[in-house]
């Protein structure tokens, strides 16, 4: 009778077990979870190289991973820093090119003003030598 009773307690007790590990299956999406753990597990079997440990130090943790990081952000920075400043060198050039077209249109202005002002006097001059007869 006691064994009757013990199997009958075994049942349930796996009963329920298997229920609550159901229930927290479905309710932490664990089923999931567990398919992409063992296909990390199996992506690992087929690497050489150990898979990487903290050392227990923490600095250098944070700087075995932190350093590639900030190299490869470092170099891309300095990229764009290359292209800022290929982009101002070619502003500056025009700036210079726009500087000296100006100055020539300012010399170009100034002679039209002289050439101007010296046929202006010769007619002015024209004119009081024409109104003197008279």
């Amino acid at each position: 009778m006691t064994r009757s009773i013990y199997d009958q307690f075994i049942s349930q007790l796996q009963t329920s077990i298997k229920e609550e590990i159901q229930e927290v299956k479905d309710e932490g999406n664990l089923e999931l979870l567990f398919n992409s753990l063992d296909k990390i597990v199996e992506e690992a079997k087929n690497r050489e190289e150990p898979a990487w440990r903290p050392s227990g130090i923490p600095e250098e943790d944070i700087c075995s991973a932190m350093v590639p990081y900030l190299l490869k952000h470092r170099a891309y920075l300095q990229k764009i820093l290359k292209e800022k400043e290929e982009e101002n060198r070619k502003a500056a050039e025009s700036v210079l090119a726009g500087r000296d077209r100006i100055a020539e249109l300012q010399q170009l202005i100034q002679a039209r003003k002289h050439a101007w002002q010296a046929i202006s006097k010769e007619q002015r001059e024209l004119m009081a030598t024409l109104q003197e007869p008279q």
